[in-house]
């Protein structure tokens, strides 16, 4: 497991790397438009939406990219993601992406999402959910190695995604 792995808020500084992500096949295969991406964390950065967006850092240098959004204020999609509303009040959802391909599949993912969610429940937070898409399988491989587990009665309820939560006796 990679050590001195970090997190800082993204600033306007950082949009040309993120938007070089995004635009990269192995995170444009299961991110958005790479615009409409970076329009939204735009959104984040100016305070627009309470999401709240970081760059992974390991060892000083940026290597991919995470979020952390607020179920409570994301019931209004509850029409196009019906399992938001199965979900208790003051969960949070997190989002992660490593940007380099060279830096694929060395467990950078796993480590940043464990101390990641090591973080989110310093600040007190007890759910926290991730939704991959299920055909990325290296995703979920290392969401399961960060102690992610599906959630039993969401599945087959959540469209093309596979709805996972925290477990921390699991890592």
């Amino acid at each position: 497991m990679p050590a001195d792995i970090t997190f800082r808020l993204v600033t306007a500084a950082d949009y040309p790397l993120l938007l070089g992500w995004l635009n990269a096949p192995h995170v444009r295969e299961w991110w958005g438009d790479p615009e409409e991406e970076l329009d939204q964390i735009r959104a984040m950065v100016e305070g627009r939406d309470t999401t709240r967006a970081y760059l992974i850092e390991l060892a000083g240098h940026p290597v991919g990219y995470a979020q952390a959004w607020y179920v409570d204020d994301n019931r209004a999609f509850a029409a196009d993601y019906p399992w938001i509303d199965d979900l208790p009040a003051g969960t949070v959802g997190v989002d992660l992406t490593i940007g380099d391909p060279a830096l694929l599949s060395r467990g950078i993912g796993s480590a940043a999402l464990a101390v990641f969610t090591a973080r989110l429940r310093a600040e007190g937070h007890e759910t926290i959910v991730i939704d991959p898409d299920p055909a990325n399988l290296r995703a979920v491989r290392a969401y399961a190695k960060a102690g992610f587990r599906p959630i039993p009665a969401l599945e087959g309820r959540s469209g093309g995604a596979l709805i996972m939560q925290h477990h921390p006796e699991a890592t």
